[in-house]
């Protein structure tokens, strides 16, 4: 948890607050956070194949414990992607539902850029590689600069081999240090040289969590990028998402 509200307590009406409700399934992990004016609480559980029967407990137990309802909310951000292709379906499918029926906006949030946002505010890191395992031998694969309170992409986000990950800028990549995040840097070993040469801080074990996208959504919505519910979808990277089952899990 980080900013946590404190059970019970009843935030008090005090003119307009952004209050937006996140939701991530896009790996084992599961998680809901809700934002409101600047104050992140979460609800977060590795769980895998779960996700179905917690996703909206949390929800449930996120705005009974903050006195709300849905359609108090501003808007609901969710993890788009890259990710688990059933993972992403999931979180779509509830977001797109919940929206629905509060009649409120969608902001779609990435993975990848989440996992940097993460590390940018508990680290003040500001050069970030994002990378998660997208199996098949391949890599999601983000490069994110801070600015000011949001990291942004330096790069359209990719899915490609370990070995054909790729910097936007090679004079960038020597001009400050660092960090690999996500458990895709567990494959660093194939990277190119040039990358292991100066990424030299990991952290493979963090997942994309919801409370890091709530952050970013409210910058969105604060932003006027709310989207109609039909107009949200989730963010696959590969062109062919029906693969066989059969021979990779999801």
């Amino acid at each position: 948890m980080k900013g946590r509200v404190p059970t019970g307590h009843v935030l008090e009406d005090k003119g307009p607050m952004t209050k937006i409700l996140t939701l991530d399934t896009s790996s084992e992990a599961c998680s809901a956070a809700l934002y409101i004016d600047g104050q992140v609480q979460e609800c977060f559980e590795v769980v895998p194949r779960q996700h179905t029967q917690k996703l909206l407990p949390m929800v449930n137990s996120l705005l009974a414990e903050a006195g709300l309802e849905l359609s108090q909310l501003d808007g609901i951000g969710f993890g788009a992607g890259p990710g688990s292709f059933t993972g992403l379906r999931i979180t779509t499918g509830v977001a797109q539902g919940l929206a629905f029926g509060a009649d409120l906006p969608l902001l779609p949030i990435s993975t990848l850029a989440a996992l940097a946002q993460e590390v940018r505010e508990e680290q003040n890191a500001s050069h970030i590689f994002a990378a998660l395992d997208a199996r098949m031998g391949e890599l999601y694969w983000g490069v994110y600069l801070a600015k000011e309170n949001r990291v942004v992409a330096l790069a359209p986000e990719q899915v490609c081999p370990p070995d054909k990950v790729m910097v936007p800028d090679q004079e960038l990549l020597h001009s400050a240090p660092w960090i690999g995040v996500g458990p895709g840097w567990n494959y660093r070993d194939q990277m190119p040289l040039s990358l292991k040469q100066v990424v030299t801080q990991f952290d493979v074990d963090r997942q994309p969590r919801a409370a890091a996208m709530a952050t970013l959504a409210a910058m969105d919505f604060e932003a006027g990028k709310g989207l109609a519910v039909e107009a949200a979808m989730p963010v696959y990277l590969r062109d062919n998402v029906a693969w066989k089952k059969s021979n990779h899990r999801d």
